[in-house]
């Protein structure tokens, strides 16, 4: 066996928040086919995570620094990567993938390009998947996004061989067996649903009520972030704020921390349409995704039907603890069945073929071009400092350098700047206009 056969694969992942560094980091190690060496690099937005959050997150490189697109694409020319994992929204893929090609445009051994979605697909199914075309692998995280996925590429007359059926990576843990003591209720909550005040204040009044009803319980809100953070979605009401000043019971308290530990003594996860109700659903945590609210798109808990999950307040609080349907657990990818353990080999046996394919890999062909998009791709590709074929614009935002001290705190000052505009000043704004 050839000592290039044995020694690790550098993999490299982009990242533009905390959850898709994790989901990407996590990603790497699974499809990996041996062990590897780990560069992160997240990219410069008002999402890029904190020390804390990356800590939380849990998961670790063996180098990690913050960068542009023009400096993520210069590093990609100069470092020899075997595996690249793109962990970022639609757009950010579609300019990454545009930008390599022509990074790499003279390379045939050019690194295996890896991409997918952190969780739940449950809105702009067509676009998303359309912005992540000319990947070499678009990981999709259950049987039934895979075949959602391949029927778009394939109905715009794309490529579909790049669809790869896997699970979501974050998935493990021991499984439930029995009620904790104290009982632990645990609500997940979500940055962006439910938007309003009226809603998301109604959800914490029927938390805290619920603490009320069953004093013997603990109850805990699960929280994304701490004020001033951001995370893949916006949140301009945090769950913290809302909660200031109420009179609180005893065994009610708001929690930070990795989602696997606190699943660890949870009896009940409840949640609006988060992952973690999927992750709670792997380890055989009962599950309960409220339908207080309704069950609509908007929300995201329409992808739950048919689950057998579906409950309301009143509901549990009177006892009941929703059942789930275990054919729509085997198609979502929850894999509590056990299977898990072989729901990357797939990915890993494509990967090991495409590094070791003869000649290497033709360039990159994403779906949307300057001749099948005009009037799309362009825009796409501005916002990150592209021009449309792929080059960094005249003044992009160069990382090739480290920045120094003012420029970091003016980065910093910009930061909180906008996430005051987003969590204070927005608000008023909108309440304002509906005067």
């Amino acid at each position: 066996m050839p000592a290039s056969a044995t020694k690790p694969l550098r993999v490299a992942v982009l990242a533009d928040s905390d959850t898709r560094w994790k989901w990407g980091t996590l990603t790497a190690k699974r499809v990996a086919p041996r062990d590897i060496r780990l560069d992160g690099y997240l990219l410069r937005g008002r999402a890029t995570p904190t020390a804390r959050q990356l800590g939380e997150v849990g998961v670790r490189a063996d180098s990690l620094r913050e960068v542009t697109a023009a400096g993520f694409l210069r590093a990609m020319r100069e470092e020899p990567y075997d595996v690249l994992v793109l962990a970022l929204v639609g757009g950010g893929v579609q300019a990454m993938l545009h930008g390599l090609r022509r990074v790499w445009e003279d390379r045939p051994d050019r690194p295996v390009v890896v991409t997918g979605y952190v969780g739940v697909v449950y809105e702009k199914l067509t676009d998303g998947l359309l912005l992540r075309h000319g990947a070499d692998l678009v990981l999709a995280n259950s049987r039934q996004d895979a075949e959602r996925f391949r029927a778009v590429y394939e109905g715009v007359g794309a490529d579909a061989g790049a669809v790869t059926e896997v699970a979501l990576p974050f998935l493990g843990g021991e499984p439930h067996t029995g009620e904790h003591e104290p009982r632990t209720v645990v609500f997940a909550a979500q940055p962006s649903v439910p938007e309003t005040r009226t809603d998301r204040t109604y959800l914490l009044d029927r938390l805290v009520r619920h603490a009320r009803l069953h004093p013997e319980r603990e109850v805990l809100l699960k929280l994304r972030s701490r004020p001033g953070e951001h995370t893949t979605h916006i949140e301009e009401l945090p769950y913290q704020k809302l909660a200031r000043g109420l009179d609180l019971p005893a065994n009610f308290r708001l929690v930070y921390g990795h989602m696997g530990e606190v699943l660890d003594r949870t009896d009940l996860l409840v949640t609006v349409s988060s992952t973690a109700a999927l992750e709670a659903l792997h380890r055989r945590v009962p599950t309960a995704v409220l339908t207080d609210l309704g069950v609509r798109e908007a929300l995201g808990n329409h992808h739950f039907t048919g689950s057998g999950c579906l409950a309301s307040w009143d509901q549990l609080d009177a006892g009941h603890r929703p059942v789930p349907d275990p054919r729509w657990l085997t198609r979502q990818g929850v894999a509590a069945d056990g299977s898990y353990a072989t729901a990357f080999d797939t990915a890993r046996a494509r990967i090991a073929d495409l590094l070791d394919a003869p000649g290497g890999l033709p360039p990159l062909a994403p779906y949307y071009t300057p001749v099948t998009a005009p009037g799309y791709l362009p825009g796409v590709l501005a916002r990150h400092h592209l021009a449309p074929d792929g080059t960094p614009l005249p003044g992009a935002p160069d990382a090739g350098r480290e920045p120094g001290p003012v420029r970091r705190i003016v980065r910093r000052t910009a930061r909180g700047a906008y996430r005051h505009g987003v969590q204070r000043v927005a608000p008023v704004i909108r309440r304002m206009g509906e005067l």
